[in-house]
C-alpha cells in the first residue's frame, strides 16, 4: 500500500518542505503546530533525500571507448573543493 508521500514527486515534496520552513521561520504558529510542522518537514526531508539517492543510483554515464560503450557510475563533483 502506497502512502501519500510515496506518490509525491520530488518537486512537490520540496515545495511542501519550503512552505513548512517559511511558516516555522515566521514563528507565528502555536508550539503544538510547530512541532507537527517540524515532524512533517523531517519526513519530507527524508523523502527528498531518498528520491535523490534513487536518482543518483540510476544515473550512469555512457562513455564511448574503442571496445564500444562502457557504463560508468555517476560520481558527483565535489563543489566544496572546487573540483
Amino acid at each position: 500500500m502506497e502512502t501519500t508521500d510515496q506518490v509525491l514527486s520530488f518537486e512537490q515534496a520540496m515545495a511542501k518542505l519550503e512552505e513548512i520552513v517559511s511558516r516555522l521561520e515566521h514563528g507565528d504558529v502555536p508550539l503544538e503546530t510547530a512541532i507537527e510542522l517540524f515532524q512533517e518537514g523531517m519526513r519530507l526531508s527524508q523523502l527528498c533525500g531518498s528520491k535523490l539517492d534513487q536518482v543518483e543510483r540510476k544515473i550512469e554515464l555512457l562513455i564511448e571507448t574503442e571496445q564500444g560503450l562502457q557504463r560508468n557510475n555517476f560520481n558527483p563533483v565535489n563543489e566544496d573543493k572546487g573540483e
